[in-house]
């Protein structure tokens, strides 16, 4: 496939899959707002579309990683599973710890992100009911060969991927973009630097299911029996 600036970044991300960490440094967003033109995100933040593309064929060139789109449904469901629930299980209590610390450590400075240790713990617990709802209802579906008939969960899990997108939004509102003051102590800094990675899985999170796994569980793809008795 010839890419250009014309390509969607949803496109991109998907074909390319070392395009994801050169648009997240960005700041473009490819899941959510995956459908627009990368000439058209770029325009809206005053980059230059050329010198972005050129970063990500320069990205991709460079990694080994398989498309996403190449893989069968039963592995992608897997890989779901293995790259972000799993690890996001792991890393959401680790993250509220570390903001409570900073927030009661640093009580009186005025860069102290008031708040985020509250608002990463409503983001877990919606995180974790969202990922319930995936395995124990979603992707049996799909991998007993139902994925055609599962329109009405991929909508409440795609409605649910834009309030992660908002929650998103929010920590950076609370961590002026993610920049810690001149005086930030080491978790302090580590704190920012986990939640940049944080923000970067959930957007590959959310950009392989709603721009590559549910289009084609929608589409009634077969999955193999040793697959689906993998997930079930």
């Amino acid at each position: 496939m010839t890419y250009s600036t014309e390509t969607t970044l949803a496109d991109l991300a998907t074909r390319l899959p070392a395009a994801s960490r050169v648009l997240h440094h960005h700041g473009l967003d490819y899941c959510c707002g995956g459908r627009r033109s990368l000439t058209s995100a770029c325009e809206e933040r005053g980059l230059d579309a050329g010198r972005v593309l050129a970063e990500i064929e320069g990205a991709a060139a460079a990694s080994d990683a398989p498309r996403w789109d190449s893989l069968s449904l039963g592995d992608l469901v897997r890989l779901v599973l293995t790259r972000f629930h799993e690890p996001l299980r792991s890393e959401l209590p680790q993250l509220v710890a570390m903001a409570r610390k900073v927030e009661a450590v640093h009580a009186e400075k005025d860069g102290c992100p008031r708040g985020l240790g509250a608002h990463l713990a409503v983001m877990a617990s919606s995180l974790e009911e969202h990922m319930q709802k995936e395995e124990q209802v979603l992707f049996p579906l799909i991998m007993s060969g139902r994925g055609a008939s599962a329109a009405m969960p991929v909508g409440v899990m795609m409605q649910e991927h834009d309030d992660h997108a908002l929650n998103l939004r929010q920590v950076r509102r609370l961590t002026d973009d993610l920049t810690p003051p001149p005086e930030a102590c080491s978790t302090w800094q580590a704190l920012y630097l986990r939640l940049d990675e944080l923000e970067r899985d959930i957007m590959e999170h959310v950009h392989l299911e709603n721009h590559v796994l549910f289009p084609r569980a929608l589409q009634g793809t077969a999955v193999s029996a040793e697959g689906s008795k993998e997930v079930e």
